[in-house]
């Protein structure tokens, strides 16, 4: 049996939804498997944790969308930017800057950007305690 818990709606008035198969939350699944970022903004009433731990898992083990070298550009900052770029094109956090600099937003993944930090890139850790672009984790 499946349930669909749709716990809100997005800005454009689509349900954002858990899905629960046998008592089994397929979201996190998808999330641990790395077929899935999460979604930090739509965590309100759902097992935060639980998201954040089936990421960090996909991400240590480079599953899924944490197996491209470099990480790749999470779909929010994707549309963020505007970019029509297609998906053949490297990613911002791949291809060569003129200026030098990343945001957080550009980096992909915090993997990545860890690499970064280690590569001298120090202003991506704003608050100076060893790890940069926490909002990535």
């Amino acid at each position: 049996m499946v349930t669909v818990q749709g716990n809100k709606k997005d800005r454009y008035g689509r349900t954002v939804a858990e899905i629960l198969r046998s008592n089994n939350n397929v979201n996190i699944e998808l999330v641990r498997r790395g077929g899935a970022f999460v979604y930090r903004q739509y965590l309100n009433g759902c097992d935060r944790n639980a998201y954040l731990s089936a990421e960090k898992q996909a991400e240590s083990a480079r599953r899924g969308v944490w197996s491209v070298s470099g990480g790749i550009t999470r779909p929010w900052d994707w549309r963020r930017g505007g970019s029509s770029r297609p998906s053949s094109s490297p990613s911002p956090a791949s291809s060569s800057r003129s200026s030098g600099r990343y945001r957080c937003s550009e980096v992909g993944s915090w993997a990545r950007a860890q690499e970064l930090l280690k590569q001298g890139h120090s202003y991506l850790d704003g608050d100076r305690d060893g790890e940069a672009c926490e909002s990535l984790r």
